[in-house]
């Protein structure tokens, strides 16, 4: 994978301007840029136009990981939503999630963009979606999960210095709702079994909570169905053409 990004930006910066049927030919073609500068990318056919965006690694918030680590950063993917919001180019978005979570705050507010946009959007689990990527793959109008996919749903918890106060944990108590309530509103779980699903405490060896994978998270109404890229394209190609014939 490395090999192959070093070549397409090599590729790019050597390549000379001209009118751009050069730049086709012995480079990489505009979408293909766009996947090595930011991880998203628009296709156009036919049926409608659909922009593709990544979540993976880490989701990243107010600190920065360390330059070993993949990360999916906030400040990048919230202004890319309010553009892609308002753009007459595209009629679609499709979130590929592979994430491990990472901060809370940053990972929440990707997701109420997500559930606040009014295009057809849709999240398909590959890999894994954890911790705080439960929300956002449940952000989106229709979620899809492969039948490999892994959602690991665990408690609220907290690296560095921790207060041992009352407050410190009225803190953690009404984080931890702001979870509960974002995942029960944009899915068919109900907040007892999510809790319940949180607070297991037979499942992990060293933690509370509990892993689905993809069938179980469509049983338990977490996820809508299972589905691979196609099943997910073709959901979204469906709601453009219906949001085309209402005008």
């Amino acid at each position: 994978m490395t090999e192959r990004t070093n070549e397409l930006t090599v590729k790019s910066e050597d390549t000379p301007k001209g009118d751009g049927h050069d730049r086709g030919r012995t480079g990489p073609q505009s979408w293909q840029q766009e996947i090595v500068d930011m991880g998203s990318v628009t296709t156009k056919n036919s049926r409608g136009a659909i922009h593709c965006i990544t979540i993976i690694g880490q989701i990243e918030g107010h600190i920065a990981s360390n330059n070993n680590t993949k990360t999916t950063k906030y400040e990048h993917i919230m202004p890319l939503l309010a553009a892609l919001e308002e753009s007459d180019e595209v009629d679609a978005i499709l979130f590929l999630l592979n994430t491990v979570g990472g901060d809370i705050e940053a990972g929440l507010g990707i997701a109420e963009l997500i559930s606040g946009m009014s295009k057809p959007t849709a999240s398909l689990v590959l890999g894994g979606s954890h911790s705080i990527g439960v929300p956002l793959a449940v952000a989106a109008g229709r979620s899809f999960a492969v039948p490999s996919a892994a959602m690991t749903i665990h408690p609220v918890r907290m690296s560095g210095t921790v207060i041992a106060a009352p407050q410190t944990y009225n803190y953690f108590s009404r984080l931890q709702e702001r979870i509960v309530d974002f995942v029960v509103r944009h899915s068919h779980i109900d907040s007892e079994e999510f809790l319940a699903l949180m607070l297991n405490a037979g499942e992990l060896a060293s933690d509370l909570g509990s892993v689905l994978y993809g069938q179980e998270a469509v049983d338990k109404g977490l996820i809508d169905q299972i589905g691979n890229l196609s099943d997910a394209l073709e959901w979204l190609y469906g709601e453009i053409a219906k949001r085309k014939k209402d005008g």
